[in-house]
C-alpha cells in the first residue's frame, strides 16, 4: 500500500472535517460507498452535511479507510501536517485514531 501524507486537517464551523493529502486525486472516492466524498474546490477528502451522528474523530477514520479502500493509499500525518479549527483534545484523539489505522 501507498503512503502519502496528510498535509491539513481541517474543522470547519458544522463540525465537518476535510482532510487535504500531500498529493493524489480521490474525486472518485464516493465509489467506496462510505460517506466520503473529494471537494475539488479546496482539494481535500470530507463528509457530507450534517455529519450524521457520527463525531468527527469517527469521520477521521472513515475519510482514511474509504481511501485505503478504494485507492489502496495510506493516509499518514506528519509533523507537517497543520491542524486548522480542532481543539487540542480533538487533535490528540485523531492522532491516537491515526496511530490504529497505520497498524
Amino acid at each position: 500500500m501507498r503512503e502519502e501524507a496528510i498535509i491539513e486537517v481541517r474543522l470547519d464551523e458544522e463540525q465537518r472535517v476535510f482532510i487535504r493529502p500531500a498529493e493524489g486525486d480521490f474525486e472518485y472516492i464516493y465509489r467506496a460507498a462510505m460517506g466520503v466524498y473529494w471537494d475539488k474546490a479546496s482539494r481535500c477528502l470530507t463528509h457530507p452535511r450534517p455529519p450524521r451522528d457520527w463525531t468527527p474523530v469517527q469521520w477521521f477514520q472513515q475519510i482514511i479507510t474509504a481511501v485505503a479502500d478504494e485507492y489502496g493509499v495510506k493516509l499518514k500525518l506528519s509533523t507537517k501536517t497543520t491542524w486548522s479549527g480542532i481543539p487540542q483534545n480533538l487533535r490528540a484523539a485523531m492522532e491516537v485514531a491515526a496511530q490504529a489505522n497505520s497498524s
